[in-house]
């Protein structure tokens, strides 16, 4: 059997087990993140919560996510993807059930902050490890389900929320919030024990331990001689502003920010969005339509990621989200109908696309900053999640919700022109041809 490289190696039983954990973290995430909203409908009325406390619990997480993304990205290249994953996700588990135990608005917002440092590690390093070990052909489709299965956990968490307000009682919202433990404990017993990244190990010079794990763990005619180029390349934040980088930094950090700021805000006040409309829900009917939507869409991004362009599956979600809520910015009373598909039309393309935030950051930084880079561009995506998810309340109080939604508008206008001017073509190359792709999007095509 002739030797191939780690790009070109076949998918494998190890390959499926790294995106098993890796996205099982995702599930995470979002079941915490998704579980908020509805654990406020108990805890506001008994911590007699005001619209700015309601804000600052529901953007606490995101506000963590930021510092988590910020920081551990750049330790995980230092330290390394295995020790930082597990790490990581033992604090997910005792912050978890340490949210059951809180007894004022700040307690919980400096739990579900510290909660959220965890979470903001988990999308630096998960993306990473992932991109690293899978082979070109599948790695687009497969990153793609880190958003696919962030997703089934956040509606997961809508319907577990449902059924466990109805149960009733003082103390159920602490069981809503500390049900996250029991994902995350599944899956740190899948994690454990799992081997570190070849390349990374290459990127500190340890070769000889990087061939053992790819002979073991991928195959036996396996070699990473593609990886020399980056042997024993230090680590640095500044690379990220480098002439080198600088695009590609300032795309991925933009681009994730216009997807997210808008989702975030309209999917944690999603109840409260379609009552200020009007609409009659039970609580579950509305949102969990909307949800289905957002699920079928990461359904079809994940199909799609890797049979077309990633710079025109970009451009064109841009160009369809922008009037989805443009058009509600516009109507003052729309009908159940319209409102129902917009919103849904949102839904479904923003989840498609947004499967590319974790492939697109995880192409293009190579290995010695790579989960550098990812870290800095969910960071900057957090920080638009935070802040449209502490203004969405106070700003539908003061201007109304059509203003609000104009904004978030205006917001996905500026992902559109950025991806039309910086988003670069990256299906198809091997890691570290992604990695290299020259800054030349001025002269692409859609």
């Amino acid at each position: 059997m002739g030797q191939i490289t780690l790009d070109e190696a076949p998918l494998n039983s190890f390959h499926k087990r790294v995106v098993s954990f890796t996205t099982g973290g995702m599930f995470c995430d979002g079941y915490i993140l998704g579980m908020i909203g509805y654990a406020m409908v108990l805890l506001g009325p008994q911590m007699n919560l005001t619209p700015f406390w309601y804000g600052m619990i529901g953007s606490s997480a995101l506000i963590g996510i930021f510092i988590g993304s910020l920081l551990c990205g750049w330790l995980t290249d230092r330290i390394g993807r295995k020790l930082a994953f597990t790490i990581d996700l033992i604090l997910m588990l005792v912050l978890s059930i340490s949210q059951f135990f809180v007894t004022d608005p700040t307690q919980l917002f400096i739990v579900r902050l510290l909660l959220g440092i965890a979470i903001g590690a988990e999308y630096a390093i998960g993306a990473a490890l992932m991109a690293e070990f899978l082979p070109k052909k599948q790695r687009g489709s497969l990153l793609a389900c880190l958003n696919a299965v962030w997703t089934l956990g956040f509606v997961v968490s809508v319907i577990a929320g449902y059924f466990m307000l109805k149960m009733g009682g003082d103390t159920i919202w602490r069981w809503m919030l500390a049900s996250s433990s029991i994902p995350a404990f599944i899956v740190l017993i899948l994690r454990w024990g799992a081997p570190e990244s070849p390349r990374w190990l290459i990127n500190k010079g340890r070769r000889e331990e990087a061939e053992n794990i790819v002979k073991k763990y991928i195959g036996s005619n396996v070699v990473i001689d593609d990886l020399v180029i980056e042997e024993n390349v230090k680590t640095s934040y500044l690379e990220l502003f480098s002439k080198k980088y600088m695009k590609r930094t300032i795309f991925c950090s933009v681009f994730w920010f216009c997807q997210i700021t808008p989702f975030f805000a309209i999917i944690t006040f999603a109840p409260q969005i379609l009552k200020t409309f009007n609409l009659s829900d039970d609580g579950l009917t509305g949102t969990l339509i909307l949800n289905l939507f957002q699920l079928a869409g990461v359904i079809f991004g994940v199909w799609i990621m890797d049979k077309v362009s990633r710079r025109y599956f970009m451009i064109v979600s841009f160009a369809i989200l922008i009037p989805s809520l443009f058009i509600l910015g516009i109507i003052p009373n729309p009908s159940a109908f319209i409102l129902i598909l917009c919103f849904a039309v949102f839904l479904f393309v923003v989840t498609a696309a947004g499967n590319l935030e974790y492939v697109y950051p995880s192409e293009l930084f190579p290995t010695h900053i790579r989960s550098t880079g990812v870290g800095f561009a969910s960071a900057m995506s957090r920080t638009g999640a935070a802040v449209g998810t502490l203004l969405l309340p106070m700003g539908i109080e003061r201007y109304g919700i059509g203003v609000t939604l104009l904004i978030g508008a205006g917001v996905l206008v500026i992902g559109f022109i950025t991806s039309i001017l910086l988003a670069p073509e990256t299906r198809g190359l091997s890691l570290n041809e992604a990695s290299l792709v020259l800054d030349q999007t001025a002269n692409n095509k859609i």
